[in-house]
């Protein structure tokens, strides 16, 4: 594992821990967020925390054409009272999923400084964000990053209403051009909807790097 000075450039990610840990420290700044990404590396960690940098191996991903969409989901899908909207509100977005309780995690790993960088890429046409409506109430949503016109890497979801944050999720997938979303790590929730890992090798070359 490498510590990074605001200059030092990221290891190769071979070099990640068995957990997927690969670096420590560094900056947020939006060229070293977009090297990371490009490189299939992401930041994670927890707000008293340096930055910790990840590149994990199996790599978590969902291939559109394997996108599940149960009975109950096309309900969902299908009721009017609901409207999705892309990049309507980021930073309403991202500030809920700072907000969300999540199971075995102390502290949102989602601070301050994170939103202020992924609202730089928002601003930059980078960073997306997928919102669910009830009337002119957010109830749900996602954001991310496009790292190329194939891959789009999911970082975080909320539901304040249930299945909000797959209504956001299945329609985004299913109306963008993406090969494979990148979901990062396993999650249940995610595997519902046709999530499955991938050796890390194969996810770099869907990002047309070497191995």
């Amino acid at each position: 594992m490498k510590f990074l000075t605001a200059k030092s450039p990221f290891p190769d990610v071979s070099e990640a821990s068995e957990e997927g840990l690969l670096a420590v420290g560094g900056d947020l700044s939006t060229d070293r967020l977009l090297l990371a990404y490009k490189s299939g590396i992401f930041p994670w960690f927890e707000n008293d925390q340096t930055i910790l940098w990840w590149s994990p191996n199996p790599r978590f991903v969902l291939f559109p054409s394997k996108l599940k969409i149960s009975k109950s989901m096309k309900q969902v899908l299908r009721n009017k009272t609901l409207s999705v909207t892309i990049n309507k509100n980021f930073k309403e977005v991202i500030t809920a999923c700072s907000q969300m309780d999540r199971k075995n995690q102390e502290s949102t790993w989602i601070t301050a400084e994170m939103i202020n960088a992924y609202t730089k890429l928002h601003e930059l046409g980078y960073a997306t964000s997928v919102e669910v409506w009830r009337d002119k109430n957010l109830i749900g949503g996602f954001y991310g990053v496009t790292v190329n016109k194939d891959v789009f890497c999911g970082e975080s979801m909320f539901s304040k209403e249930s299945n909000a944050s797959k209504m956001a999720f299945i329609t985004f997938v299913k109306n963008n051009n993406y090969q494979l979303i990148d979901c990062q790590v396993y999650t249940k929730h995610l595997e519902s909807l046709g999530a499955e890992n991938i050796p890390r090798e194969l996810f770099l070359k869907h990002l047309q790097l070497p191995k």
